[in-house]
């Protein structure tokens, strides 16, 4: 009696369970005709011939080992693999066995079918992944979804004059799209993808799979353009062949590999725009700013309070962290002891962040001081903006000079007149006026930014931050726009009584575009604004400190204040315990 195992196999979820019962029968069929008997059946359903991670390819070849059957009779030998080295293990493991391999199509199976047959079926694969790809590709060219259906989208079920369904076609389905408007409106205000998944979860909310929300579904994969805030199309553009996807030998897993920038391919669908320009940059900008590989490791982290990460000891310079539900002290001191650090005072969160929001409404901008800096600031930038517009003048000068002397000279050339020095005083002119034009590209008049009444500006929109703080909606965004105005907040005993003193370092480079409403602004790349601190003391004294290029307009600010500014650069502010 010859023992034989037939084997079925369809690979995709377009085909149908009925496509093994017809490789059966049909194997059946020449079974029964030549005389064989079945010991067992082995079927993988829509499974590709291009893994050997099947279960029943895995249990034929195992059981052809342990010698249960004579035969293994298949359709046709893809069915059992379209991978050249799988089928070539495959058929040594079955031929060291003592089995052989039929297929309906082949006959019985030799090294030259297997070198052969193997061979043509890979380059089937291989060809075959080539078309759809080619396919998605003139998808994409004519503005049509190339992939599967995204998130606040619905696929448009249409057919051409043939009757052959139109694939790509996309339309935005208006719930799903409100749902992303507000994770990109609540991300821009600094709301975390947890606390948003969270959000949406308690509110029945279902997800782009059905299931709930999680950080990583908002968040994604900003470089493989995964996750709501990276999906491209919200904001009208399609952009294919982001990533490629190659198979693992050990797994069969097909894993993700990045393509360089230049190999993707982009289409503008303004159509299908779900998130409006100015929300989309917002967005972008934060998460840029927190993947800038520059920031410390706390740095990173999301502040849980107000003032999280800004505090620090006056003795020792170590961080002020909490101590208890309500109260502040020193790390260093009560992590290594006093012998590091002497100061054991501590202060509670919400007396800490209501003398401090209190010092950065009132204090921080006063009205004569601020004066005082816009005259001088303001008369600085005057003096570099006459000097850059100067430059450019003169280059727009000598272009118009140069255009006047190439067409004399191709003039002369057209009356007759020409000889070897025309030639070339006109190739030097060309060079010439190309090296003007890259002066002078991307160069614009540099306007005045600064006015005398932004003090007011400023403490009116501090004012509302720390009104709106109250506001659960507002709250993330009112929160991050504060911290952004703090470069850090020195708290050191008071040798006079059992409190502390408060220093608060406002960053001035975020308190200007607070008071000029401008995300950023020109004089930051014209001047280190970064290097110029305003501190407040607890009687809210107010004093510069200025280094580098900011010196010679902070020298107005400590000289000429009447009495607002404690003393030059260098000296301590007056302050008076809490």
């Amino acid at each position: 009696m010859i023992r034989v195992a037939l084997y079925a196999r369809y690979s995709s979820d377009n085909q149908r369970d009925a496509s093994i019962e017809d490789q059966l029968r049909i194997c059946q069929e020449r079974a029964s005709k030549e005389g064989w008997t079945i010991i067992q059946v082995y079927t993988d359903h829509a499974i590709s011939g291009a893994t050997m991670h099947r279960a029943g390819i895995k249990g034929l070849l195992r059981d052809a080992v342990a010698g249960k059957f004579d035969i293994i009779l298949s359709e046709a030998l893809d069915r059992l693999s379209r991978d050249q080295e799988d089928i070539a293990g495959f058929y040594k493991r079955t031929q060291f066995a003592g089995v052989k391999i039929f297929t309906l199509a082949e006959g019985e199976i030799s090294s030259l079918h297997i070198g052969l047959k193997g061979t043509m079926n890979a380059l089937f694969l291989k060809d075959m992944a080539d078309k759809v790809r080619r396919g998605q590709r003139g998808r994409v060219e004519q503005g049509k979804a190339g992939g599967g259906i995204g998130y606040g989208y619905d696929v448009v079920r249409r057919f051409d004059a043939n009757g052959e369904p139109e694939r790509g076609e996309r339309t935005i389905n208006e719930s799903q799209a409100a749902i992303v408007r507000r994770i990109f409106s609540e991300y821009a205000k600094g709301r975390s993808p947890k606390a948003i998944a969270q959000r949406l979860n308690s509110e029945g909310v279902a997800g782009p799979t059905g299931s709930g929300w999680t950080a990583s579904t908002i968040n994604g994969n900003w470089q493989r353009g995964s996750g709501i805030l990276n999906n491209d199309l919200y904001q009208g553009v399609i952009a294919w062949n982001k990533v490629r996807y190659i198979k693992n030998p050990d797994t069969g897993k097909h894993v993700t590999r990045n393509n360089p920038p230049e190999e993707w391919i982009r289409k503008d669908v303004p159509e299908l725009r779900i998130v409006d320009p100015e929300t989309w940059d917002r967005v972008k900008l934060r998460q840029n700013g927190l993947r800038r590989t520059q920031k410390k490791f706390w740095e990173k982290q999301r502040p849980k309070n107000l003032f999280s990460f800004m505090l620090r000891c006056g003795c020792c310079g170590g961080g002020m962290s909490k101590i208890s539900t309500l109260m502040y002290g020193c790390s260093t001191s009560r992590n290594k002891g006093e012998a590091m650090c002497s100061n054991r005072r501590n202060i509670r969160q919400d007396e800490l962040e209501r003398t401090v929001l209190s010092a950065l409404t009132r204090h921080l901008m006063d009205p004569d001081l601020v004066k005082v800096f816009c005259e001088e600031y303001t008369a600085h930038l005057n003096r570099l903006r006459i000097e850059h517009n100067a430059s450019l003048h003169a280059y727009q000068a000598e272009l118009g000079k140069i255009a006047r002397q190439e067409r004399r000279i191709i003039e002369a050339v057209k009356d007759g007149y020409a000889n070897a020095n025309m030639k070339t005083e006109f190739n030097a002119l060309g060079v010439r006026r190309q090296e003007l034009e890259e002066l002078m590209a991307g160069k614009e008049p540099a306007p005045i930014l600064l006015h005398p009444n932004m003090a007011l500006r400023y403490r009116t929109e501090v004012a509302a931050l720390v009104d709106a703080l109250n506001d659960e909606a507002r709250r993330d965004e009112a929160a991050e726009l504060i911290r952004s105005l703090v470069d850090r907040i020195v708290l050191t005993p008071d040798p006079n009584s059992k409190g502390l003193l408060i220093d608060l370092h406002g960053d001035l480079a975020g308190i200007l575009n607070m008071a000029t409403k401008s995300e950023r602004p020109r004089h930051t790349q014209e001047l280190d604004l970064k290097q110029v601190r305003m501190v407040v003391g607890m009687d809210f004294s107010i004093a510069a400190e200025a280094q580098g290029k900011m010196v010679g307009l902070a020298a107005p600010l400590l000289e000429g204040s009447q009495g607002k500014v404690v003393g030059p650069v260098g000296l301590e502010p007056t302050t008076r315990p809490l």
